[in-house]
């Protein structure tokens, strides 16, 4: 099964802000500036972020700090 065949998954806020090292307010207002990808409202109580997208903007944002690429 290649990369792009492994199915999506769904995650909250706290593992979001455990892999991505930003705190709640932090990550909303990356979001506002249009810097983070924003989450899927699946309810109006749960609200869930893409994983592939959330690994794309680590690799995005790594990328940006080792290669001088782009800033937040």
């Amino acid at each position: 099964m290649s990369e792009t065949e492994i199915p999506d998954r769904f995650v909250k806020l706290d593992e979001v802000k455990r892999r991505v090292g930003l705190g709640k307010t932090m990550i909303y207002r990356l979001i506002q500036e249009g810097k983070f990808p924003p989450p899927y409202k699946l309810s109006p109580f749960a609200a869930r972020w893409s994983d592939r997208e959330i690994v794309a903007w680590i690799d995005d944002v790594k990328d940006g700090f080792e290669g001088k690429r782009r800033k937040i």
